[in-house]
């Protein structure tokens, strides 16, 4: 997976412009514009890594004469003192694109790192990890293509992508039956429909009208278990909603299909790396 140039630059130079505006007076002011310098990104914790190329991204874009030697991919496992890259340029330029480079790399493979966890936890089982629509504005493709690299699979990438009928789309409508057949009268044949359930009779009812995913929300392992046994392979299910890192070998375990979390992009820990000039 690899994202589209002009969508990573145009997330980059919106954080370059947000961050040094027209001047940097520390380094401007202090350096010799001519000084250059070698630099290391150093990994402070273990994990797997995300986002190297974004951070390679913003000292190229900021300066055409940073070199960026890379010795760590996404999707690589780190260790605490692993070297990641090495980058060489003019010093004040590197520590232009310092900020940025690390907010960008340590938010993704903060990311990277929780999903492999949850991959790593649900090994053996029919399981996938997937993430959800709970991103932070302008950065939900970075985020997800981090979840990728963690080892987990993603959810839609927007509302185009499928129909997922929530509880206050079925609520608006009127009934869960009534809105997939309103759905699939007008929507065109490529048009995946997943219902929110919250009972095992919502459960029976979204079988009996054909959708083609049901996400089992807030529900305990045993209901899931249940839902598991009636539905018998006719859709995939989706289990989400108070899912944590003690209990989702558990929800695996139930036989679901797939285990979306919000918590892997809204609010993940960023993962400790720092640059050091030498």
């Amino acid at each position: 997976m690899k994202l589209p140039q002009f969508y990573l630059d145009d997330v980059i130079l919106r954080a370059l412009r947000e961050d040094i505006s027209y001047i940097d007076v520390t380094g401007d002011y202090l350096l010799d514009e001519d000084a250059v310098s070698h630099a290391v990104f150093l990994s402070k914790d273990t994990g797997v890594l995300a986002g190297i190329d974004a951070a390679e991204r913003v000292f190229t874009l900021l300066d055409d004469r940073c070199t960026f030697t890379v010795h760590k991919k996404d999707g690589d496992r780190i260790q605490k003192g692993d070297i990641i890259a090495e980058l060489d340029g003019p010093t004040v330029s590197l520590l232009k694109g310092e900020r940025t480079a690390l907010n960008l790399l340590q938010h993704m493979s903060g990311i990277a790192t929780a999903t492999r966890k949850c991959v790593d936890a649900v090994t053996g089982t029919r399981a996938v990890i997937v993430e959800t629509r709970k991103t932070l504005p302008g950065l939900r493709a970075l985020q997800k293509y981090a979840v990728v690299a963690g080892g987990g699979r993603n959810h839609r990438f927007n509302l185009s992508d499928a129909a997922m009928l929530k509880d206050n789309h079925i609520d608006a409508y009127g009934s869960l039956t009534a809105a997939v057949e309103a759905l699939r009268a007008r929507a065109g044949h490529m048009l995946k429909i997943e219902v929110e359930t919250r009972t095992l009779d919502e459960l029976d009812e979204a079988l009996a009208v054909g959708a083609d995913i049901i996400m089992l929300d807030n529900m305990d392992c045993d209901t899931m278990r249940e839902a598991v046994r009636r539905t018998a392979g006719r859709a995939r299910l989706e289990a989400s909603g108070n899912i944590t890192e003690e209990n989702i070998r558990a929800v695996a375990e139930t036989g679901v299909d797939i285990i979306s979390l919000g918590a892997l992009t809204h609010s993940v820990k960023c993962f400790d790396i720092s640059m050091r000039i030498a």
